[in-house]
Order: C-alpha cells, then sequence, then structure tokens
C-alpha cells in the first residue's frame, strides 16, 4: 500500500471501532489518561456561550463557509467575530455582508496589517463566551463539534482545554464532517505536557481546539512572539495549569490544506518549524514552576534534537546539499548536549562525506517512515 493509501485508510476508517482497535495495536504506547469512557453526553446540559474568533486576511472567498459552520452549532449559544486584518480582497465587504444578515456576527477592522495572531487577541478581547474559538477564515467547524467539547467541559471542570479530530481536505468542496460512538478522554495536564515534549511536537492543528476563557483572563491570550506556532504555544501553556481533553469518536474540524496558507508558505521549511516549537516550549513553560521548569524544558529540547537528526539523517539520504544538514546538526546541539551521545548523529558524522551504500539509505528510510506512521496513528486514534 502506498503512502497515500495508506494515509487515506487511515483518515476514512479513523472513527471505525473495529479498524480503531486494530490500528491501535500498530500504535506506540500512549500517555495514559485520568479519566476516559464513552462520551455520557454529547450536548451541554446548559445553554453555554461560545465566542468564535475568524482573523481573515485575503480569504473572503472561504469566509461564508467558515461563519455557517460556526453558526449552525446546534445546543450552544454561538458568537462569532471576524476580524479583517486590512484585506486586499473583498473580505471586509463579505464580512459586513455576513454581519448585517445575522446580529451573532460582529466584524472587527484592524487599523494596521497585524497578523493573524494579533487579530486574534483582538476579537478574543472584545468576545463574551465561557468558550473561545480560534477559527482561521480556511477552515471550518463540523456540525455538532462545539456542543461535544462543551459536554466534556461541564463533565470536567478541571479541563482547561478541549480539542479533536481535524480532518484535512484539499478539495474545493468540504467533505462532512463524520460521527460515530463519540468517546472523550481527559489527560492531568502535566502528563500530556510532559508527552509534548517528549516528542518535540503539537498535537493541535487550530480549529478543532476550545479554551475556556477563563483561563486566557488568567494566563494571557496567545503569543504574538511565537507567530508560526501560537496554537501550540497556548496548548501547552493550557496544560501547565489545567488539565486536557479529546473528544474521539467524531471529527471535530475540517482544516482546509491549500497552497496560499501559512503553512505552505511563511511558515514552510523544516528549520522554520523546528525554531517555531522551540519558541513554543520555551514561552509555554514559563508558566511552570521551578526545577519542573527545566526538566521539562530539557526533555523538549531532546525531543526536538532527535527531530532534527531524523531530518538531518533524511537530508543526507536524499543527497541534499551539505550546507542543509549542517543547519539542522547545528540546531540539534543547540536545543541539546545530549545530541552528542546519540548514535544517530555518530551515524550522520560517519556519513558526512556521502558515504554508506543505497541499500542501508533505503533501510534507513524505511525505518524513518514506520517511526512516523506509527505515530501518526496513535494521534489519529488516541489524539496523542
Amino acid at each position: 500500500m502506498s503512502d497515500s493509501r495508506w494515509t487515506r485508510f487511515q483518515e476514512e476508517h479513523a472513527l471505525d471501532g473495529t479498524v480503531h482497535r486494530l490500528l491501535a495495536r500498530l500504535s506506540p504506547r500512549a500517555p495514559r489518561p485520568i479519566r476516559a469512557g464513552t462520551a455520557p453526553r454529547v450536548k451541554p446540559a446548559t445553554q453555554a456561550t461560545a465566542s468564535v474568533v475568524i482573523p481573515c486576511y485575503n480569504y473572503g472567498r472561504f469566509l461564508p463557509d467558515a461563519v455557517r459552520s460556526a453558526l449552525s452549532q446546534d445546543g450552544v449559544e454561538v458568537e462569532v467575530i471576524v476580524v479583517d486584518d486590512q484585506s486586499t480582497d473583498d473580505s471586509r465587504e463579505v464580512a459586513a455582508g455576513l454581519a448585517e444578515g445575522d446580529a451573532r456576527v460582529r466584524l472587527l477592522v484592524n487599523p494596521v496589517n497585524s497578523g493573524h495572531v494579533r487579530s486574534f487577541n483582538a476579537g478574543w478581547e472584545a468576545s463574551t463566551g465561557e468558550f473561545v474559538v480560534k477559527l482561521d477564515a480556511d477552515d471550518l467547524l463540523t456540525p455538532g463539534s462545539l456542543s461535544r467539547a462543551i459536554a466534556l467541559f461541564e463533565a470536567n471542570p478541571s479541563v482547561g482545554l478541549v480539542y479533536g479530530h481535524p480532518r484535512h481536505f484539499t478539495t474545493s468542496t468540504p467533505p462532512d464532517g463524520r460521527v460515530a460512538t463519540v468517546r472523550w478522554s481527559v489527560w492531568a495536564g502535566r502528563d500530556w505536557l510532559a508527552e509534548r515534549c517528549r516528542l518535540g511536537v503539537s498535537a493541535i492543528t487550530n480549529p478543532e481546539m476550545v479554551i475556556r476563557a477563563s483561563f486566557l483572563r488568567e494566563s494571557g491570550a496567545m503569543n504574538p512572539a511565537v507567530d508560526y506556532a501560537p496554537d501550540m504555544e497556548i496548548s501547552l501553556r493550557a496544560a501547565a495549569v489545567s488539565d486536557i481533553g479529546y473528544v474521539g469518536g467524531a471529527d471535530q474540524a475540517l482544516h482546509r490544506e491549500h497552497g496560499e496558507s501559512m503553512s505552505e508558505t511563511d511558515g514552510a521549511g523544516t528549520l522554520v518549524d523546528l525554531k517555531a516549537r522551540r519558541l513554543a516550549f520555551e514561552h509555554a513553560l514559563e508558566a511552570l514552576p521551578e526545577p519542573d521548569r527545566s526538566r521539562m524544558l530539557a526533555l523538549a529540547g531532546r525531543g526536538l534534537a532527535e527531530d532534527a537528526l531524523r531530518f538531518a539523517s533524511s537530508a543526507r539520504d536524499r543527497g541534499r546539499s551539505r550546507s542543509e544538514t549542517e543547519d539542522l546538526l547545528r540546531f540539534a546541539r543547540e536545543a541539546s548536549a545530549e545530541v552528542f551521545d546519540s548514535p544517530e548523529y555518530r551515524r550522520l558524522l560517519r556519513r558526512a562525506d556521502g558515504g554508506g551504500t543505497r541499500a542501508a539509505a533505503a533501510l534507513r528510510r524505511a525505518r524513518r517512515r514506520w517511526r512516523q506512521e506509527r505515530y501518526h496513528v496513535r494521534w489519529m486514534m488516541s489524539g496523542v
């Protein structure tokens, strides 16, 4: 089965109970939640309020679908705040028309182009909901996603952030959000945080994340200093002070992948991604007291260094430039001094002059792919 067919198989069967159990056996063991089970209910017991903040820059063509996906949520009183970041297309006019047609929609306009993080913060500061979602204008919420998340919040007052499975798509018409047997998990925040540090990667892409407004008031809004990984930073920060909840068995959001998204333009590139993750850890872990902060930073450094080594090994095997490999090795050394004792590091140094057979390179690629797929399966199945 090719990589693309395997990825599609995982995506298509992520919510199937039998396949779920089979795929789960392929994946590494996940951190044990403190509470888990089939969702006792999928709608809030009371009429909760949610604010959906939509930063928008030149996404007027996507904006109506994003707004409709928020307004169509059942069991929740929703307000939508569109923040136009000095768009040069018709975004402002589209947003104004949506606001005129529904009193639940408001339009804010930044005085100058400020970026998506400051745009979200401006929208959140004007919001009134008990729960907050940052929904990029090219993404969508799925039907019932806010009800499912808020029901989990209600049942678990210690939870500061809830996320779920985001379904990624590239088609012009968004797919339907799927729902099977809804289940939930709650992790102790520090356990969830430690696993993110160990792996050095985020578990959240963005639109599937719902945050308690009270956490934002106490901890602060999104950090503009972490421009390429603000969602990762705020999820780590939430885990430092609260438990983390996960809604399984349903697509919680639809994430649109296209060539104009930040992940494909300004935020693209291996080193950009690694540096953004390191910055997210550094800022988020400031919320921890010592010695926990130093311990978690060291753990995150090792995770990032190991990831950089895998990227460097892949670059070397693909015959990429020596400078690219050196840049990645330099990042790994900066992230963690322990990298010098890594077998992967020593093997890379031996291959610095391009030595090694094609068969050995193919074996290394297969090992890296197997590890990547096993952790991807785990993320698809459990959220971590």
